[in-house]
């Protein structure tokens, strides 16, 4: 298995806003299924798709890939897109749609410190089956893509979607035609061997799961599962919406990407952190602050340092005093190796003594 390519689709907002990332379903292309969508967004984020390999503006197929791979690929894209806006190892919202939303469980799993939160629609902690998969696979790399269009048009809209809005639907099938076989086939192999469901319990970054009523490829049991298994989970489910409801309720996605930036407009970066965590009964401010400060101090990187510092600076002004979270230092370094806690044990004094000026 090799790090796909993965291209980027812009699709506006400034810079200077917080960076959104959003993944595409399997046969779509990022601009065909979230242009719509992402008006409603670029006056809160900056927002940047991707294209999978063989798909849209991503002309790229090599070798075999898992889903993890994908991710991996994503951060990539993503890592670059951070470093020229000067925020190098900085965190973004990601939402998805199918198989983008698999890739978003993936990047929970892989790097939650990134992740601020998550908006999965119309995925699964496994999706399909390993045969259905296969055959698909098969099918399309006999006779192309054209071979699914069918099943594409009965299960990515609701009934009358095709009458309501024909230019949309067009567009996306369109897509489907273009999408290179092969790239579409290994997606599929992607997808067969894709199954996180007894991982989910690790995720505890905040995440909406969003069900179409109607979806039978991803059904509602299947996104209920992810929010009741990870810790901070919601389920919203949208009546009378297909598999691709990015496509026919857009307005609604945005509005449920929107809504936890929106009730943060205002707040700093090191206000923002408390309120991304799970706010699980039985937790005092302080010892939320214990938890989260000791997990960034054991996974603590070169490029999280920000992140890490803006937690120093939150545990401070939820009442720990510097003695405290010098204890909380020393009891993460059992866990961790030498150069992670020289590392935090600096980026925290540096972190205290800015903390000190401002009193």
């Amino acid at each position: 298995m090799t790090t796909p390519y993965i291209s980027a689709v812009r699709l506006g907002g400034s810079s200077a806003l917080p960076l959104l990332v959003l993944g595409p379903a399997l046969g779509t292309s990022a601009r065909a299924l979230w242009s719509r969508c992402a008006v409603h967004l670029t006056d809160r984020f900056e927002v940047l798709a991707w294209d999978l390999p063989g798909h849209g503006s991503n002309t790229e197929v090599a070798e075999p890939f898992s889903i993890a791979d994908l991710a991996a690929g994503v951060r990539s894209l993503v890592d670059d897109v951070l470093t020229a806006r000067g925020e190098p190892g900085g965190s973004f919202t990601y939402a998805g749609d199918s198989v983008g939303g698999a890739v978003g469980l993936q990047l929970l799993l892989d790097v939650p410190l990134r992740v601020d939160r998550a908006v999965l629609v119309c995925t699964g902690a496994i999706i399909g089956t390993p045969q259905s998969w296969a055959e698909r696979a098969a099918m399309v790399r006999a006779s192309g893509t054209e071979t699914t269009i069918e099943r594409a048009t009965h299960t990515w809209f609701s009934p009358g979607f095709l009458h309501l809005e024909p230019s949309v639907a067009a567009e996306l099938l369109q897509a489907l035609r273009d999408a290179d076989d092969e790239g579409y086939a290994q997606v599929c192999g992607a997808l067969a061997r894709f199954d996180v469901r007894d991982r989910l319990d690790r995720i505890r970054n905040p995440v909406v799961a969003v069900a179409g009523s109607l979806d039978e490829s991803t059904p509602v049991a299947g996104l209920r599962e992810i929010a009741d298994s990870v810790r901070t989970g919601e389920l919203v489910v949208l009546d009378d919406v297909a598999h691709l409801a990015v496509a026919e309720a857009p307005q609604q996605i945005a509005q449920i990407i929107r809504s936890d930036s929106e009730s943060m407009t205002g707040q700093d970066e090191t206000q923002k952190l408390p309120r991304q965590r799970d706010s699980r009964s039985g937790e005092d401010e302080h010892t939320r602050s214990i938890v989260d400060l000791t997990a960034r101090a054991v996974l603590l990187e070169a490029g999280s340092q920000q992140e890490f510092a803006a937690e120093v600076r939150t545990a401070c002004r939820t009442g720990l005093t510097r003695a405290q979270i010098e204890q909380v230092l020393d009891r993460a370094a059992v866990h961790s190796s030498t150069m992670a806690m020289h590392l935090a044990a600096t980026v925290s004094r540096r972190a205290l003594d800015d903390e000190d000026d401002h009193i």
